[in-house]
């Protein structure tokens, strides 16, 4: 039997660029975090931290501080995507997305099977967030948004 709900079509309202933007952002932190995550699941990784070494050599207050900003670039790309103006927003998403994309790239080369599924994803979101921000809607003569 069909109830009145389930017989008229749901709705679903567009989500705002900004919003958009703002989950790619979400997706890509969380990636990054759970790569650095498993690969401390790869043999030698916790001694070598036992060790002294570091993410990117020894381990110094300079080089986890490098780490450290890093990773909360992304981290605030969320808030910023929304929170900065329209113009900012645009090219912030741009350059960082572009930034990442090419870093992540770079590490590739040698990397376990897991730290390449986790990149290839991370690339791909990096050049969504670039072509989404690129591509980002523009007001038509009449002040509202250009359909085309």
């Amino acid at each position: 039997m069909r109830t009145p709900a389930s017989s008229s079509p749901l709705c679903d309202p567009p989500l705002p660029q900004r919003l958009k933007l703002s989950a790619l952002w979400t997706s890509l932190t969380l990636l990054f975090l759970y790569g650095d995550y498993f690969g401390l699941y790869r043999p030698g990784k916790l001694q070598h931290m036992l060790d002294g070494g570091g993410p990117m050599g020894p381990s110094s207050q300079g080089s986890l501080l490098f780490v450290a900003l890093l990773l909360a670039v992304p981290g605030l790309m969320v808030f910023l995507s929304l929170a900065t103006p329209v113009r900012l927003a645009r090219w912030l998403n741009i350059g960082v997305a572009a930034f990442y994309a090419l870093f992540v790239a770079l590490t590739m080369p040698g990397a376990w099977w897991f730290y390449l599924a986790y990149s290839s994803v991370e690339i791909l979101l990096g050049v969504v967030i670039m072509r989404m921000a690129w591509r980002w809607p523009r007001l038509d003569g009449r002040g509202g948004p250009d359909p085309g």
